[in-house]
C-alpha cells in the first residue's frame, strides 16, 4: 500500500454505550462539556507549535470536562488543619461548591451528578488533561460507576504554601473518562530487543534514520509548517505504510438534556 492510497480499514465505532449522569442537586450548576482540543498554553508557543503533537491533540480531547461554577480565591498557609485553607469567592451565593475538606491543603469539589457507565466500565475522573496551573495539582481517582450509589469529589492539592490560587468560574476542575474494569490488567508486558522483530526493526530504523536527516536539516525545532515531519500525524510511516484506524480529532457527543425532575 502507498501513501496515496486510502487506509484499508475505516474506523468504524460501535454503537454508543450509555453514560448517564444523573443530577443530585440544582445548585451549584456545573456544566458538562466534551473535552475540546485547544489549550491556552498551546495556543501561546511559537506559531502554535504544539498543535503539531498529535499525541496531546488526542488525550487533549478523551472524555468530558465538569466546569467550575463559582470564581474562588484559595490560599494555603502549609498547615495540616482544613482551617489552614482560605476560600474566598468573589461573586455568586452558596451553595458553593469547593471546600477544605481534608485538610493537608487539599481542597475539594463536591460533584453534582451520579454517574452511571455499562456494567464492567469505570470512570476515571482526574484533572483536565495536559492543563498545568501553578501552585495546584489535581489528584487521580477511578471509580466503579456502573454499581456505586454514591457521588464523587474532585480533589486538588495545593503545593506552594503563600500563593494564591484562583478557580475561574466555568474553568475546567474535572475530566472524566471511561475505562473497562480490568482491561490494563489482561496485558502480559514484555520487553524484548527490537532486532527480535525484523521486520518492524527495519521500518524502526528507517523512521530513526529519516528524523536524524530532519533534525540535521530543520534543527529549531520551530521550523516552518512546511518543513514539519507529518508522517505519524498522517498516520502513514514514512515508507508508505498506512496505521489502522489512525485519528486525528475525536468526535466525543456532548451530554443530552432528558427532561425529568430531581
Amino acid at each position: 500500500m502507498t501513501a496515496t492510497e486510502p487506509n484499508a480499514k475505516s474506523f468504524n465505532p460501535e454503537a454508543p454505550r450509555k453514560l448517564i449522569a444523573y443530577r443530585t442537586r440544582l445548585r451549584p450548576e456545573m456544566p458538562i462539556i466534551p473535552a475540546p482540543v485547544a489549550r491556552d498554553w498551546m495556543e501561546q508557543t511559537l506559531e502554535q507549535f504544539a498543535y503539531r503533537c498529535l499525541p496531546l491533540l488526542i488525550a487533549n480531547q478523551s472524555g468530558w470536562l465538569i466546569l467550575n461554577s463559582h470564581r474562588v480565591r484559595i490560599d494555603w498557609d502549609g498547615g495540616e488543619a482544613t482551617c489552614s485553607v482560605s476560600l474566598e469567592f468573589a461573586e455568586g451565593g452558596p451553595p458553593f461548591p469547593v471546600s477544605s475538606h481534608f485538610g493537608h491543603g487539599i481542597v475539594t469539589w463536591e460533584i453534582p451528578f451520579l454517574f452511571r457507565t455499562p456494567p464492567g466500565y469505570n470512570l476515571l475522573v482526574r484533572g483536565p488533561a495536559n492543563s498545568p496551573k501553578d501552585g495546584v495539582y489535581p489528584l487521580e481517582g477511578i471509580v466503579e460507576t456502573d454499581w456505586a450509589v454514591s457521588t464523587f469529589t474532585m480533589n486538588w492539592k495545593l503545593t506552594r504554601p503563600g500563593m494564591t490560587v484562583t478557580f475561574e468560574k466555568e474553568e475546567p476542575v474535572c475530566m472524566i473518562i471511561p475505562q473497562q474494569r480490568g482491561e490494563v490488567e489482561s496485558f502480559e508486558p514484555e520487553i524484548r530487543a527490537l532486532n527480535e522483530d525484523p521486520e518492524l526493526a527495519a521500518k524502526a530504523w528507517a523512521w530513526f534514520e529519516s528524523r536524524r536527516r530532519f533534525l540535521q536539516e530543520v534543527p529549531s525545532p520551530f521550523g516552518r509548517v512546511e518543513t514539519w515531519q507529518k508522517h505519524y500525524f498522517q498516520g502513514v510511516t514514512p515508507s508508505g505504510e498506512f496505521g489502522q484506524d489512525h485519528q486525528t480529532r475525536l468526535k466525543v457527543r456532548p451530554f443530552a438534556v432528558v427532561a425529568g425532575q430531581l
